[in-house]
């Protein structure tokens, strides 16, 4: 009985030894993976921290960007607006130049007018000088024959 006894003893210690050796290898295999897990966790907080900051970053240039959309909008609303004040100077100068051209055309046909009118006057003056001139030998002559 004792020897009986003896070998589930030793069966059991060798039971023992196995599931002790079982049970270091399963806390030395829980240690690893915690350890991976840890590390994973730590990188996926890392990779949540980076994606945050990036986030952050990409709000930021996106505001930056809207401001300066907002910016260049009214930049180009006031060229519109200046574009369309220089459309109607133009107009209003084309208007003004046409006046112009029409009113100088109508001066220069008015000053040939007056140079021909100023000849023909002045061929009536040199005939009524010649006239005169005659005239006046004539009664130069006559008061001589009279004295």
């Amino acid at each position: 009985r004792l020897t009986g006894q003896q070998q589930e003893i030793n069966s059991l210690m060798q039971r023992k030894s196995a599931v002790d050796e079982e049970n270091s290898r399963l806390k030395n295999e829980f240690g690893n993976l915690n350890r991976k897990f840890k590390d994973k966790s730590q990188e996926l907080k890392d990779t949540e921290e980076r994606a945050q900051k990036k986030e952050e970053q990409n709000r930021l240039v996106i505001k930056n960007l809207e401001e300066e959309n907002k910016g260049l909008n009214i930049y180009c609303a006031d060229l519109l607006s200046e574009l369309e004040k220089l459309r109607k100077q133009e107009a209003q100068w084309r208007k003004e130049k046409s006046g112009n051209d029409t009113r100088i055309k109508n001066l220069e046909t008015d000053l040939a007018e007056t140079k021909e009118q100023t000849k023909s006057l002045h061929s009536i003056c040199s005939k009524l000088s010649s006239q005169l001139d005659v005239k006046q030998e004539k009664l130069f002559q006559k008061e001589k024959d009279c004295n």
